[in-house]
């Protein structure tokens, strides 16, 4: 499938029009794409527009706060359920702003991860899609994770699908790394076959360190974690993770790659200065990938990044680093250069899953989440 930018005049006959947002465990804001998707993948997709929506510090707060237990949970969820449904709807407000004439089949949205305990038959994703709906006008698809769990699945993660519907090519091995949060890979093998799961941290660790002790949200272009020095023992405890060592269908979050999990493993060692500490967080996030990128896609040709660590030139070179002097012969490279920005790739995924449920197609891979077979993911809010 060919990405089409915005702003084209071509017109996609049997194309209907979707919106996908997605607001990720980096807890940043909401990525919005408005986008015509065709009826099949052998056509083309044409992004009509982008939108990006920030959280404020208190959504931050209460998405963060329920991510472990604590008192009135229930209470709590549901404000942070009506708060996230609001910044939805600035997005989608945003995206359909020079687009009024635009008649839109559905949105796709994921929600805010804030538990994933898919070994006990369950993960949240909190939104409220009935006030989205109610705010639009527009039919809204939501909850796409949990009916892979009812099937046995992990419900995570959902993007290969889509990954292998617009990245692979015939002929050649490609991972592409999701590196949000968490890290994901999807292999794409060069004999159409696809593989996933999440590899570990992505830049969860390394915004927390930071908020602590720059009081930002994240290191800009790894700039900090480029001032100091990788700290070797540490490094070597935090790669001795026993879910690092897992074999997939696996998937994982904030429910173990927490601040208490890094305090835990930082106070078994001699106290180090804390840019060291951002530099070696940065090198766990490479390693960690390069090492699932070598376990299952060794004859891996480019390795294709999007998410935010796309944007951190101090993680792509560690990652390029740690495929080299493993022997790999991989490049690493932006999602950019597959004609599909690194910031915009989830959010189309989750307009295509709006699609194949609109569609009643399947969403999932049972290969990448373990699930009992292929489903039709999303439940809908109608408008």
């Amino acid at each position: 499938m060919t990405i089409i930018d915005m702003h084209t005049d071509q017109n996609l006959n049997g194309a209907s029009v979707y919106i996908g947002m997605m607001s990720g465990t980096s807890l940043d804001g909401v990525d919005g794409v408005l986008v015509r998707l065709p009826a099949t993948d052998k056509d083309h997709m044409e992004l009509l527009g982008s939108a990006y929506i920030p959280f404020s510090e208190e959504l931050r707060q209460q998405a963060s706060q329920l991510q472990q237990p604590g008192a009135n949970e229930i209470h709590r969820e549901a404000l942070l359920a009506n708060d996230l449904a609001q910044s939805y709807f600035t997005c989608v407000h945003s995206l359909l702003a020079h687009h009024p004439e635009l008649g839109v089949k559905a949105i796709g949205v994921h929600g805010q991860t804030i538990r994933h305990r898919p070994e006990l038959g369950f993960t949240r994703q909190t939104n409220n899609p009935a006030l989205l709906a109610e705010l639009t006008g527009i039919d809204v698809i939501a909850d796409f994770r949990s009916r892979d769990v009812a099937a046995g699945g992990q419900g995570a993660p959902l993007v290969p699908a889509f990954h292998r519907a617009i990245f692979a090519q015939k002929g050649e091995c490609r991972v592409v790394a999701n590196i949000g949060g968490i890290s994901n890979i999807s292999v794409l093998a060069a004999d159409g076959k696809t593989t996933g799961f999440d590899t570990g941290p992505g830049n969860v660790l390394m915004d927390y360190w930071i908020k602590q002790h720059q009081g930002v949200s994240y290191d800009a272009d790894g700039a900090w974690a480029a001032q100091g020095a990788v700290n070797d023992a540490l490094l070597a405890r935090l790669m001795d993770e026993p879910y690092l060592q897992q074999a997939p269908p696996k998937s994982t979050g904030r429910d173990l790659f927490h601040a208490d999990w890094l305090l835990s493993h930082l106070h078994a060692l001699p106290t180090m200065a804390a840019v060291n500490i951002q530099a070696t967080l940065c090198a766990f996030t490479a390693h960690s990938l390069a090492q699932a990128i070598l376990k299952n896609a060794a004859q891996t040709q480019t390795v294709y990044v999007c998410g935010g660590g796309a944007y951190n030139s101090t993680l792509m070179k560690m990652l390029a680093v740690a495929l080299k002097d493993a022997g790999a012969n991989t490049e690493v490279q932006s999602t950019a250069q597959l004609g599909v920005a690194p910031e915009h790739v989830e959010a189309l995924a989750f307009a295509w899953l709006a699609q194949q449920f609109c569609l009643r197609q399947a969403g999932n891979l049972p290969e990448v989440t373990g699930a009992k077979g292929l489903r039709v993911l999303g439940a809908l809010y109608p408008a």
